[in-house]
């Protein structure tokens, strides 16, 4: 129960005052939304918030103090099975008011106060996009160094199956291989027979060189 303020009440004494914001607050907490002077939502927005911290914790301690204000039990189940959990969220600020103008009659100051919403459909909508932009933003981030080891490793890859693509061309084509061995043949025969006719004037010569007759002299 919030500290009242000095001087008159509500219309009444102490007791009086307890009566009516429990009655104000269960009327809140059943319909969401009730229509009251601005003195009277002012005074009832510090409890009510309070009770919905007790339901946002859930035990049956809190439980216990909210049947001290409330003894309506079926506004307590509501409070702690749908008004508490949607709130979960929310760190403060369940309630709002908004004046409407004066009362005819005596023209007294009125006001709606209302409880809000966890999350408008506006700023679910908001929330919901930035959670999915984080979630974007980390997935590019994150895996920088796995994208380079994923690329070192199918660069590796393709180099091995190049390698073995060759290997097996070069098995599979027997004539090539034939072809290259009959052209080194080829070529071993001619420089062969070059060394032949490089040999060949130097044996001539030899041969053709007659020998000095000492009996001519």
């Amino acid at each position: 129960m919030p500290t009242p303020t000095k001087g008159p009440r509500l219309g009444g004494g102490p007791a009086h005052e307890r009566l009516m914001l429990a009655n104000l607050a269960s009327a809140l907490f059943e319909h969401d939304r009730i229509t009251t002077t601005v003195a009277k939502a002012k005074r009832l927005r510090p409890l009510a918030e309070r009770l919905i911290t007790f339901a946002k914790r859930g035990d049956l301690h809190a439980r216990r103090q909210v049947m001290t204000v409330i003894r309506d039990k079926d506004v307590v189940h509501k409070l702690f099975a749908e008004i508490g959990p949607t709130m979960a969220e929310r760190p403060g600020g369940y309630t709002r008011i908004v004046k409407v103008g004066p009362r005819k009659g005596d023209n007294a100051p009125m006001a709606v106060i209302e409880l809000c919403d966890a999350l408008t459909a506006k700023a679910a909508v908001v929330k919901e996009a930035e959670k999915s932009r984080g979630t974007k933003v980390a997935a590019k981030k994150a895996p920088s160094g796995r994208t380079k080891e994923i690329a070192k490793d199918a660069a590796s890859e393709s180099e091995t199956a190049a390698a073995v693509a060759a290997a097996d061309e070069a098995s599979s084509d027997p004539d090539q291989d034939e072809g290259a061995l009959d052209t080194m043949g080829i070529e071993q025969a001619d420089v062969d027979e070059a060394a032949e006719l490089t040999d060949a004037p130097e044996a001539g010569a030899e041969l053709g060189a007659p020998e000095s007759d000492p009996e001519a002299k």
